[in-house]
């Protein structure tokens, strides 16, 4: 049986398929793995996955697969959140943001939620972690100095999340003073052509550890 993967937000299923042969679904939401138990595959992969309900996955049900031999891996978004809480348990982690949740640099579901189309699962605002690399990108490119880098993080943290686009956030630290108009074209340009998108990054580790994996499993 293909391993089963949960994505689409932090890299689409059609890119996902370029990398690694699976069974791809919508973000997971609760229930989603205890469906599997009754014929589960031998690899599950969670990148996205739904928040701040009753309906994302659960610490219990990620616990309930491992403990029936099923191998876990997680990482980017929801995968990363989990596998930093369930590693002790089995649950297999990769990537930065993993292992920033892991060493406890960042630490709330908002770092890595994001609003997304029910339909087509594309993001819809920024993920906080994407935007805190590209801001340090712009560190040390000089466009920033470390105070307004921290400022600017302050600021976006205090937009609800489904709200977080750079429009909306250099609005906000050009109110308060944190940059200037000359800095906010050079900003907006910026972070048009030098996005940090380390959630697809972390999701594509996430795949080819699956591959490794599954060809360990072939031997």
């Amino acid at each position: 049986m293909k391993p089963v993967v949960y994505t689409g937000t932090s890299i689409s299923h059609i890119d996902a398929k370029k990398i690694l042969d699976a069974d791809y679904r919508p973000p997971v939401r609760r229930g989603d793995l205890r469906r599997l138990l009754k014929d589960p595959p031998e690899i599950i992969g969670i990148i996205d996955g739904v928040f701040f309900d009753s309906t994302a996955v659960a610490h219990r049900e990620i616990i309930e697969i491992l403990k029936s031999g099923v191998i876990v891996v997680g990482g980017a978004s929801m995968g990363a959140l989990r596998a930093s809480e369930l590693d002790t348990y089995g649950m297999i982690g990769v990537g930065r943001i993993y292992e920033m949740y892991r060493s406890g640099a960042i630490e709330s579901d908002d770092e890595v939620a994001v609003t997304f189309d029910g339909e087509t699962n594309e993001a819809l605002s920024l993920p906080l972690v994407n935007i805190r690399e590209t801001v340090n990108a712009a560190r040390i490119a000089g466009i920033f100095n470390e105070e307004q880098a921290k400022s600017f993080i302050e600021t976006t943290r205090k937009i609800f999340y489904p709200e977080r686009n750079y429009h909306n956030i250099i609005a906000e630290c050009e109110k308060k003073g944190i940059i200037d108009a000359h800095e906010t074209k050079i900003l907006m340009d910026f972070f048009k052509e030098k996005q940090v998108d380390v959630k697809r990054h972390d999701a594509i580790l996430v795949l080819e550890k699956i591959k490794e994996l599954s060809l360990e499993h072939e031997i």
